[in-house]
């Protein structure tokens, strides 16, 4: 009976090109004879699973499947079958690449690693913006042999292992693999002569000096991205990146809670009775707040645009100055007998907010005795 392709890699007949590669690598995952040593059902099940992708993975082959029940020249593994044409080592390649830690191309360009460097700014900074220097460790291609590694290009010779491929071949199973050269990494070349500099390792760690433009309006957190600015890459590879991480410092005077900016600003109980006009401080200098007589704690005043700037828009955001009220610590006898005078003459009116609370004292216990 011929086999059902489709019920062996447990998908639909309609499946997608995706659908089939993915069921193959998880299915070759788990029968690969590497991974079950000395287990000659699983190099069986392997076997099959293989064939199957190997015929479903072609569109003419498939198409014959289909409508036929059975792989073009099955019979005999011939020209177009199993056996030949069918590209195994484009079938098993990426299973390899992950066993063997990419055995089919050992010297292959990859990105260099990114970088992260943690920057501290002040609040002022943070506001109006800046543009500070920053020294980046990293490696850097090797300038006394330019990333050649050796004295010069005559001292670079054919790997002797395996004879300039850069891979070894070997037997694994039924079928034979091939791995990177472990003396060469997979280049093909070994260097007689190392490069004094570097050692043969074709970079070294520098310190480089780089401008940092931070925008206004910034605050912990925000990351700046510079571009090719991270370590070497390999090969040939592009560069990675170099990401800076804001952290924003505190202020003495200043908060901050979104683009505004939090103030308290202290004033005596004079000031707060009978109104006055002071000097309040903000990021680009004082600016005058004029007090409204009989101004309570807590009361917030707005300085319209004195806030941090939208770091993705226009405008700016304000400066809130909550009012706090300074009561005297020290009085001198005069001054008591003044303020005991101002509290005989005073009427409940002038103290709107304790009558109002008093009352609904009053209101919730009645005659009742409060402590």
């Amino acid at each position: 009976m011929a086999k059902d392709y489709y019920e062996l890699l447990g998908i639909q007949r309609n499946a997608t090109d995706a659908d089939l590669k993915r069921a193959y690598r998880k299915l070759a995952h788990e029968f690969h004879p590497d991974k079950n040593p000395g287990n000659k059902a699983s190099e069986e099940k392997f076997k099959e699973i293989s064939e199957a992708y190997s015929v479903l993975s072609d569109a003419q082959k498939r198409a014959y499947y289909d409508q036929y029940g059975t792989a073009p020249g099955a019979q005999g593994g011939g020209p177009g079958g199993f056996g030949a044409g069918a590209g195994m080592g484009d079938i098993f390649g990426d299973i390899f690449e992950e066993f063997f830690g990419g055995g089919r191309s050992g010297s292959r360009a990859t990105a260099g690693d990114d970088l992260r460097y943690n920057l501290k700014i002040s609040f002022e900074d943070a506001a109006f913006g800046t543009t500070p220097k920053i020294r980046v460790p990293r490696w850097e291609r090797c300038p006394d042999c330019d990333g050649l590694g050796a004295k010069s290009k005559d001292d670079i010779v054919t790997c002797t292992t395996c004879k300039g491929a850069g891979q070894i071949r070997m037997q694994q199973g039924f079928f034979s693999i091939s791995r990177t050269c472990s003396r060469c990494g997979g280049e093909g070349k070994t260097i007689t002569k190392p490069c004094p500099g570097c050692g043969g390792k074709k970079r070294v760690e520098r310190d480089r000096t780089l401008s940092v433009k931070i925008p206004a309006g910034v605050e912990t957190g925000n990351t700046i991205r510079l571009t090719g600015e991270g370590e070497l890459g390999a090969y040939g590879g592009p560069p990675g990146d170099l990401y800076v991480y804001l952290l924003v410092e505190e202020h003495k005077l200043f908060k901050r809670e979104g683009q505004d900016i939090i103030c308290d600003v202290p004033i005596s109980f004079v000031q707060a009775a009978l109104g006055a006009e002071i000097e309040a401080p903000t990021l680009t200098g004082s600016a005058k707040l004029k007090i409204s007589p009989g101004t309570q704690p807590g009361h917030v005043f707005r300085l319209r645009g004195k806030g941090f700037p939208h770091l993705r828009g226009s405008g700016s955001g304000d400066q809130l100055c909550r009012i706090v009220i300074e009561v005297p610590v020290k009085l001198t006898a005069k001054q008591k007998e003044l303020l005991q005078e101002f509290e005989r003459l005073s009427g409940e009116n002038t103290t709107p907010i304790a009558k109002g609370f008093f009352d609904k004292v009053k209101e919730v216990f009645g005659d009742k005795e409060t402590s």
